[in-house]
């Protein structure tokens, strides 16, 4: 039996929003990180969108056959820094980073912090935690790089 050698990255109370980082997450998991941060940089070029599955509620939808979508930037620069970071720890560790996969990504809401006087607005606080898998096989690592392959549908 095989140990699986994973990475971890956490960061601790961005100031992102929530449900940015959610949205975020899902769209990267199961992907390689520099593939995760080709995508996320152009999302913050605004060339693609990152669909929105949980909130989306009076949200407008893109072109493409997403759906609803938007475009975080300041979410988007943050989670790059933190898939930068694992990398980083796979090279520590003596991991090749090109067999690295994102296979768990954990957001959760973190504390805001105090406010004193009049001070408005709400400043959003986030927690997450990236878990980074080498591929060790050669099968899982073809599977990964295959392109999908597009159903044909006949209509007679």
């Amino acid at each position: 039996m095989e140990k699986i050698q994973k990475v971890i990255a956490k960061g601790l109370s961005l100031p992102i929003s929530t449900k940015a980082a959610i949205e975020i997450c899902k769209f990267i998991k199961n992907k390689t990180p520099t593939k995760a941060k080709r995508q996320l940089d152009l999302v913050i070029q605004k060339r693609i969108a990152i669909p929105m599955t949980r909130y989306n509620q009076n949200r407008g939808h893109r072109k493409g056959k997403i759906g609803p979508g938007f475009y975080p930037q300041k979410a988007s620069r943050e989670i790059i820094r933190l898939l930068n970071s694992v990398e980083a720890n796979a090279r520590n560790k003596g991991l090749n980073t090109e067999q690295l996969i994102v296979k768990k990504v954990i957001v959760n809401k973190a504390s805001s912090p105090m406010k004193t006087g009049r001070i408005k607005g709400q400043t959003k606080r986030t927690h997450i935690e990236i878990e980074a898998h080498e591929l060790n096989t050669s099968q899982e690592i073809k599977k990964l790089h295959k392109p999908k392959e597009k159903e044909s549908s006949h209509r007679k």
